[in-house]
């Protein structure tokens, strides 16, 4: 059987799972549902807003489902009704084994990360953040535990010195699609070999992607340079590395977001001192050295270069970073 023969339902939310998504239909693949999440509350009207995959699928007039529950038993029957020969999801939601265990095929989910590292919410942060030179995309079939299964295939990229996460997801998101139609192909094929994870681990110690809250996002400026360095890559530009500016006279403290960092000279001094010439630059100290900030937004403000941010905050070093 050829891939494109196979009844397929795919699952997934956001903008990372709409290339997927429309690799196979643009592909010619025979998508014949999408679940994705329920409309959510956004902004500042609190509206419903759909998701970036319902969008997609609507244009293409693609059937929908958006279960609150995925063991209800009428959103089963629907999806049963769908008659799928393999589901592929790419950045949805943990399945219970009576969704997943369903098609003849199976599901197959597409992963952020060279599996078996950064299994979890976070692959794309993570590794960054604790300053990988290597990612890539990894399909793997569904099992009981999250992000445990089988591996399919996988496809590795360089993480560069100047990457952040958004610079990352964007690459990752156009090689996946290509390595989830590479997947249907060989699973509808029977051209591929699914490998245990315990195998492709060897002795390597095994590095985990949690899902990463407000209070991980803190920039702590007395970590040395690259470790500071790295989490505000890791976190640009979503949900963003973030800092209190605090006056030093006053008390005064203004919280701030942190998009782009990079090295700069200077004689060692107290982590969060600031020193600027207040045109051009801003600069930062850490435990061991300096970083340059040049994109950043003040609460209540909007995300600006630091030569517009300085035009209208001329007293930076009045305050310090903590």
């Amino acid at each position: 059987m050829q891939g494109k023969e196979l009844r397929i339902v795919f699952m997934g939310t956001p903008d990372f799972a709409v290339a997927s998504l429309r690799k196979l239909v643009e592909g010619g693949y025979n998508v014949v549902g999408v679940i994705t999440a329920p409309d959510r509350p956004a902004g500042r009207g609190k509206q419903l807003a759909e998701s970036a995959v319902k969008k997609y699928a609507a244009d293409n007039n693609l059937p929908v489902l958006q279960p609150e529950k995925l063991k209800n038993p009428a959103f089963l029957e629907e999806l049963r009704a769908l008659k799928a020969d393999l589901q592929v999801v790419v950045a949805f939601r943990m399945l219970p084994e009576v969704v997943w265990a369903m098609p003849p095929l199976g599901t197959f989910n597409l992963h952020g990360s060279l599996l078996p590292q950064y299994r979890g919410a976070a692959p794309l942060n993570w590794a960054l953040i604790n300053g990988e030179t290597k990612t890539g995309v990894t399909t793997f079939l569904l099992d009981h535990e999250i992000d445990t299964g089988k591996i399919l295939f996988s496809k590795e990229i360089d993480i560069w010195e100047n990457d952040t996460v958004g610079t990352v997801h964007d690459s990752l998101m156009e090689i996946g699609a290509t390595l989830v139609t590479q997947t249907v192909d060989a699973l509808a094929e029977g051209t591929y070999k699914a490998v245990p994870q315990e195998e492709a681990l060897s002795d390597q110690e095994i590095k985990h992607a949690p899902k990463i809250f407000k209070e991980d996002c803190r920039i702590a400026w007395n970590k040395d340079v690259e470790s500071v360095r790295n989490l505000i890559r890791g976190l640009s530009p979503y949900p963003a590395a973030w800092t209190v500016l605090k006056h030093l006279t006053t008390g005064e403290e203004i919280s701030a977001k942190v998009f782009f960092a990079m090295h700069a000279d200077g004689k060692a001094t107290e982590p969060g001192t600031i020193h600027t010439d207040g045109k051009t630059f801003v600069k930062v100290a850490c435990a061991d050295g300096w970083l340059q900030i040049t994109d950043l937004q003040i609460a209540g403000k909007k995300r600006m270069k630091t030569n517009d941010f300085l035009r209208g905050f001329q007293q930076i070093e009045d305050y310090r970073f903590v």
